[in-house]
């Protein structure tokens, strides 16, 4: 069964609304990174025969450094700025100055996360000699909890959402005097680390505009972002709405059971839903992020929302084309076939400014993780 029929929004005026270019200092530091090259972006002809338009590209986040998913480009570059600023470093700065920091002023750097935001904060610890404290939700599986504890962190179970687990990250952080806690969602009091992880996000935009260069492309018609809080979503729109991608649509997509942003853009206000488990599990977030609320209302062409069982299909159909995402990665493919296809395709399609010669860029943020 279709999310019911308010499970659309979109923006006509979105696409002129303009803002400050990102900053490009977080790609120089993740080039250090051990291991890191771009992800690539890989064409699917017979999905852009399935959706009427030109040419489909999947951003492929599961090569990834060794945590196949994006997650790490804005974790790896919080904690460099929380650590920097910690020690009265200037940044760009390199690993062996952060190592030498961490040791002279032990740090626990703590999150919550449904996944992959809090492996990537104990990987960056591991990294960087530091302890990391990772809390979760009471849904998050035991395997995803395991990745985590194996990259090296404490894991904190809570028995609400991710909501009250993100209450209890801060708490914990703020009662210990070296503990410094590296969150990816904003509330008022709370968006500088934030904007650091939103900033880390940025190198993904930048590999896309190097990608579609070497094919050619000047910029695709449509991007197609998965939505949590909504950081993602508000570096994609700010690379959109100020770079080379201007001009191009923004539909993001989430979970019908996690609807958050969905329902503050039909509000017209930032807003708390009540969520439920479901396969998008990095998706099932119940608060936006209040740093992107301005953009996601502003800058935001469309958003919709989408059921398991879609997200599941669309991970079974991008296995099968040799592109493994899991299901939150997968709900941008879900998300462009519920948007583009069917009874009233046309006047999204429209909405959205597409044709059949477009490119859409599905961003597959995640990859498919072991049976």
């Amino acid at each position: 069964m279709r999310p019911p029929h308010d499970s659309w929004y979109a923006r006509p005026a979105a696409r002129r609304w303009r803002c400050a270019a990102p900053s490009q200092l977080a790609r120089g530091f993740h080039a250090t990174l051990p291991g890191y090259q771009p992800t690539p972006l890989v064409d699917l002809p017979s999905v852009a025969d399935e959706l009427g338009v030109g040419r489909v590209l999947v951003k492929d986040e599961s090569a990834r450094l060794h945590l196949s998913a994006f997650k790490v480009l804005g974790a790896s570059w919080a904690v460099v700025r929380v650590l920097a600023l910690r020690a009265g470093l200037a940044v760009p700065t390199t690993l062996d100055t952060l190592r030498d920091a961490a040791a002279r002023r032990p740090l626990t750097l703590v999150t919550a996360t449904d996944g992959n935001h809090g492996r990537a904060v104990a990987w960056m610890a591991s990294l960087l000699g530091a302890r990391a404290h990772v809390v979760v939700p009471h849904v998050m599986s035991e395997r995803a909890a395991d990745a985590i504890a194996a990259e090296g962190a404490t894991v904190a179970w809570v028995a609400g959402d991710y909501d009250e687990a993100v209450r209890h990250a801060a708490a914990w952080a703020s009662d210990r005097a070296n503990a410094e806690l590296v969150q990816d969602v904003a509330w008022p009091g709370y968006e500088e680390v934030p904007g650091w992880i939103v900033e880390g996000y940025a190198t993904l935009l930048f590999e896309i505009d190097d990608g579609l260069a070497a094919l050619g492309i000047p910029r695709p018609d449509l991007v197609v972002v998965p939505v949590g809080v909504g950081s993602l979503a508000q570096a994609v729109i700010a690379h959109c709405r100020s770079r080379t991608m201007s001009g191009a649509a923004v539909l993001s997509v989430e979970p019908a059971t996690a609807a958050c942003v969905l329902a503050s853009l039909l509000s017209g206000e930032l807003r708390s839903v009540p969520t439920e488990a479901t396969v998008m599990a990095g998706l099932n977030c119940g608060t936006p992020s209040s740093s992107a609320w301005p953009y996601l209302r502003d800058g935001l062409d469309a958003a919709m929302a989408v059921i398991d069982s879609e997200a599941t299909q669309a991970v079974a159909d991008l296995a099968a084309l040799g592109v493994s995402s899991g299901a939150s990665g997968a709900a941008t493919l879900a998300g462009a076939r519920a948007a583009l296809t069917g009874s009233t395709a046309g006047a999204r399609r429209d909405a959205l400014g597409l044709g059949e010669d477009s490119v859409v860029v599905l961003l597959s943020t995640e990859g498919r993780p072991p049976s």
